[in-house]
């Protein structure tokens, strides 16, 4: 069962494929430092900036005043319970 059914060595298509060779495309440096610069601005122009935003600040303080608001009330809540209690 181990016969050869090909006379010639390597693989064989059916039917016989023509092999293109394609050019190899080589970057050149210019492309290559212009590729690199893009990518450089794109990642420095998308950094966060070390000063906040009006709308970060404010953002922030109505957090602040909700987290106030739900302490008052779980404290409000808590004394209510504890006079009950008694």
């Amino acid at each position: 069962m181990n016969a050869t059914l090909t006379t010639a060595p390597g693989r064989q298509d059916h039917p016989p494929q023509q092999t293109l060779s394609h050019p190899v495309r080589r970057v050149g440096t210019l492309d290559r430092l212009a590729l690199h610069l893009g990518v450089a601005l794109i990642k420095w122009g998308r950094r966060p900036s070390a000063t906040p935003t009006r709308e970060r600040r404010a953002n922030r303080f109505e957090q602040n005043l909700l987290r106030l608001e739900r302490e008052r009330d779980y404290e409000r809540r808590y004394r209510l319970d504890v006079q009950s209690v008694r």
